[in-house]
């Protein structure tokens, strides 16, 4: 049985990629399961276990989105690359996008939380000190504005990516799924609109 490298290769990701990809996904579940009971039971018990670490966990995402993004870079020769014509630009613009949004939504609550004049201590560990002075209105106003708005269109954007998933494995039979997830798969032919284009 072939054992799955560190680095990424043509055909598939490697452990360091797939390990920050699904842990991730796992964070980032945990942070939007805790806004929809946020806002479907307001202040609940139940809510209040998700909520009371969502600071903290979307520090660590925005932390692992800086060393996923360095390792998809450090990696972009060896990778899999996507397919080629409108469907694979449509892949690319899509996951730019993700990219840039676990960047944004994340930084915004950063800047906000340090604009609010409040100690930040993400799991217990100071990361900046509270100051007096009143809030800073530049930094406070955009995380205000649109860390909430760019959160749910970054909850958007993940459902559209696992769509395409489901689509590729149940429609299409090609291998995108498993690239990131088991093995590489064997027997099964390659889509006829992309037959050649690799």
């Amino acid at each position: 049985m072939e054992t799955l490298p560190w680095r990424d290769t043509p055909r598939r990701f490697g452990r360091v990629s797939r390990i920050l990809h699904w842990g991730m996904a796992a964070l980032f579940a945990w942070q939007f399961l805790g806004m929809i009971l946020k806002v479907t039971l307001g202040r609940h018990p139940v809510a209040g276990v998700f909520v009371g670490t969502h600071a903290s966990v979307g520090f660590l995402l925005l932390l692992l989105v800086l060393a996923r993004g360095s390792w998809a870079l450090f990696n972009m020769r060896w990778r899999p690359q996507p397919d080629r014509g409108w469907l694979g630009y449509a892949a690319m613009a899509g996951h730019l996008a993700l990219y840039a949004l676990m960047l944004i939504v994340p930084a915004l609550a950063l800047l906000r939380s340090y604009g609010s004049g409040r100690a930040f201590a993400p799991f217990g560990l100071p990361l900046f000190p509270g100051f007096q002075g009143g809030p800073i209105g530049w930094m406070v106003a955009p995380g205000n504005a649109l860390h909430g708005w760019l959160g749910w269109t970054l909850l958007a954007l993940i459902a559209g990516h696992v769509a395409m998933v489901v689509l590729h494995r149940f429609v299409w039979h090609d291998e995108v799924l498993s690239r990131m997830a088991g093995g590489p798969r064997r027997g099964r032919a390659p889509r006829p609109d992309l037959a050649g284009t690799r």
